[in-house]
């Protein structure tokens, strides 16, 4: 053999430039399900079952193509337990020194290649439309990082909804037609579900015994475990759903776990789907006269635009961003996150549906826990490991810059220019929660105020000197200050109440 040639779990593309290098009459691919890619965060059961069962139906499709792939199984005797030792096991047995490797999403793993005794030649990823050298021309020179100014150069750069030099429509962005409260008359489709085959029947087994203990539940698994499914669910979302994901992509309902969402994220961080196949899709279907452009708009964007837009930031930052923590929070993670009991329904939900489903849509991710979490003070370290653990789309490259930095401010301003913080307002009228919680949303003090409005002025008043002269956060201080002196520190003493009860380990 000339080279090894590593394929990641969430590089699951033919398309991968480590492929594209390679030489199939001379060198080896190699895959491998390892002890230390399970177990850094304790994942999701239903996350490690997708990619095992994924990587072995992708190593089968590459045999078939005619590449020689020595792959491991997470049961086999042999196993080094880590990327770096399958590599060494492999460059032992083949006498290759070289490796060729698609840039991994998550520093770790680059750290942990590097530092190999072998030549590691790193290249880039060609799955995503912004290569790293592309953000850090655009990011050079600039005072802010805004999502919208990228998403813009990324509309131009693929001609996506686009006419001529101008967006289609007249308007770069629709989001403010897709901020809908949901009726609870209309019929949601559920995502595309698969019953498991054998090999991921046999993965699934494996998972049970291994990983049992983890957070979430592995039955029923209905996710696509190969490119033909994923596209089928990548169809199935744009004829069943897209037509009214924009105006309802912010809503929240009891029971309605997907709305109309397209719940294929996960298929795209592994590489089951790619990002111009999916929005080609959906620009598809708004050219076709089947999806409204705001729908089809807010779709693109959340693709092009933000998913670009974080990867882009992750790397530009470096090896350190995830350490950080401007606000200097450090409460633990409460156990309701895992599930304990809680009397905040909208916490509850959100928390069944991530247990059961590995799955939560954005504005649960960041309005419900994330907002929660950063309201109490909780330490975003923490806060970034639960996430990373229990999505089954987290992977660090994304998943590090919408937990820290989008939903906890822990960068201080880097990709959002305020806080995403809402007292119990926010969260009612975008849902029908607040109806069937045990707490009064309305109410701004006592006992059975909701925690959020409690939670909500304490963090402005204690970050005052942080926010207050932030623009867009003036009128919540003024709105402060109007109130009188007796009302604000009944406020403060009943959140220092709940968050005491929150550290007791009481049921909040």
């Amino acid at each position: 053999m000339n080279r090894l040639i590593l394929v990641l779990g969430d590089q699951l593309s033919e398309s991968l430039s480590a492929l594209a290098s390679g030489d199939k009459a001379k060198d080896l691919v190699v895959m491998a399900e390892v002890t230390a890619e399970t177990e850094y965060v304790r994942h999701h059961p239903k996350k490690i079952a997708l990619v095992l069962a994924a990587m072995r139906k992708f190593a089968d499709r590459l045999r078939a193509l005619g590449w020689t792939v020595a792959y491991t199984r997470l049961d086999d005797p042999e196993n080094g337990g880590s990327i770096p030792a399958e590599l060494l096991r492999r460059s032992d047995e083949t006498g290759s020194r070289e490796v060729l490797v698609t840039t991994p999403g998550e520093w770790r793993l680059i750290t942990a290649l590097r530092d190999l005794p072998l030549t590691v030649r790193f290249l880039p990823d060609e799955r995503f439309v912004s290569r790293g050298s592309d953000f850090r021309d655009w990011a050079r020179g600039r005072k802010q990082l805004r999502m919208e100014w990228f998403y813009r150069d990324m509309r131009r750069k693929t001609g996506l909804l686009m006419d001529g030099d101008q967006p289609a429509g007249g308007k770069w962005n629709y989001d403010a037609e897709n901020r809908k409260q949901a009726p609870k008359d209309l019929a949601f489709p559920d995502p595309m579900r698969f019953e498991p085959d054998a090999i991921t029947q046999e993965v699934l087994a494996l998972v049970a015994d291994r990983f049992g203990q983890n957070f979430g539940t592995l039955h029923p698994f209905w996710f696509a475990t190969d490119h033909a499914q994923a596209r089928v669910a990548l169809d199935h979302f744009i004829s069943q759903a897209l037509p009214l994901f924009g105006d309802y992509q912010d809503a929240m309902l009891s029971g309605q776990r997907f709305l109309y969402h397209a719940a294929i994220s996960h298929y795209l961080n592994i590489g089951l789907l790619e990002p111009l196949e999916v929005c080609q899709a959906a620009e598809a279907a708004w050219q076709q006269g089947r999806v409204p452009l705001n729908c089809a708009e807010g779709f693109i964007r959340q693709i092009i635009g933000w998913r670009e837009f974080v990867r882009g930031i992750y790397f530009l930052e470096g090896p350190e961003y995830t350490s950080r923590n401007l606000l200097d929070h450090h409460r633990d993670l409460p156990p309701l996150y895992w599930g304990a009991e809680t009397r905040m329904h909208c916490m509850a939900e959100a928390i069944l549906q991530t247990r059961e489903e590995a799955y939560a849509h954005h504005i649960q991710r960041l309005m419900v826990t994330g907002n929660f979490a950063l309201l109490a003070g909780v330490d975003p370290q923490k806060v970034h490991e639960w996430y990373l653990a229990v999505y089954a789309d987290a992977f660090e490259w994304v998943e590090a810059p919408n937990t820290l930095c989008m939903s906890q401010f822990a960068d201080g301003g880097i990709v959002a220019s305020k806080p995403y913080v809402s007292s119990g307002s926010y969260i009612n009228r975008m849902s029908d929660y607040c109806g069937q919680c045990s707490y009064d949303v309305k109410a701004k003090i006592g006992e059975t105020a909701c925690p959020f409005n409690l939670l909500y002025w304490h963090f402005l008043d204690r970050h005052r000197d942080r926010f207050s002269d932030n623009p867009r956060m003036g009128n919540m201080y003024r709105t402060w200050d109007r109130m009188e002196d007796t009302h604000r520190q009944t406020v403060l003493a009943d959140a220092d109440t709940f968050l005491s009860r929150l550290d007791a380990g009481e049921t909040v």
